[in-house]
């Protein structure tokens, strides 16, 4: 089962170097590795949207209104790191996300999301050999003082992920062409019409 201590004590070990047991290990290995995870951590997740790191929800506006163009402002959720969709799939709403709010017209806010998802137990095993990969790029010149072992890490850290997109890509169904509302309601009644 991964941890964070797991994945960075793997990285480690990628790098040649001694593993940890824990982040409170009074060594400058562990302290890096315990510096670095949590950016490390998002960035991966932004990257690209696992499907263990996807969230749906209904978000209900602020008493606060935008002054002008949009009539809604809503919180983002605080485990957000990345929009994925706003609105029903096939209907997305017009929005623009400001800061840490998203303004819309619609009322309640219906968006799909990456989120900070830190329990590694739930990982897909794809996801965290990237991150193992990704540790180890991050801790690469530091741990060995080598560009050279570095520019390799981040290299194969990019090829792996060029793997992850297709793998995980392919764990959802293709879109239809009669997936779309609009096809859908235009030739429900079973007249079909020729312009």
């Amino acid at each position: 089962m991964a941890t964070a201590v797991s994945i960075c004590s793997n990285a480690l070990l990628l790098l040649g170097a001694k593993s940890i047991n824990d982040f409170t290990q009074p060594d400058d290995r562990t302290l890096l590795a315990s510096n670095l995870y949590p950016d490390v951590r998002n960035a991966v997740l932004r990257m690209h949207p696992w499907n263990c790191a996807i969230k749906r929800v209904s978000l209900a506006p602020d008493l606060a209104v935008p002054i002008i163009d949009y009539n809604f402002q809503f919180s983002i959720p605080s485990d957000w790191l990345r929009t994925l969709q706003v609105g029903e799939a096939g209907m997305e709403t017009d929005y623009r996300h400001e800061g840490r709010k998203f303004l819309a017209d619609e009322n309640p806010l219906y968006i799909r999301y990456i989120f900070l998802n830190d329990v590694e137990s739930t990982w897909d095993a794809m996801l965290v050999e990237a991150m193992q990969l990704a540790m180890k790029a991050a801790m690469a010149y530091p741990i060995t003082m080598s560009q050279a072992v570095s520019t390799t890490a981040t290299g194969e850290l990019i090829a792996f992920l060029k793997r992850c997109r297709a793998v995980d890509g392919s764990d959802v169904p293709p879109l239809t062409l009669g997936d779309f509302r609009l096809l859908n309601s235009r030739f429900s009644s079973g007249q079909v019409v020729i312009e």
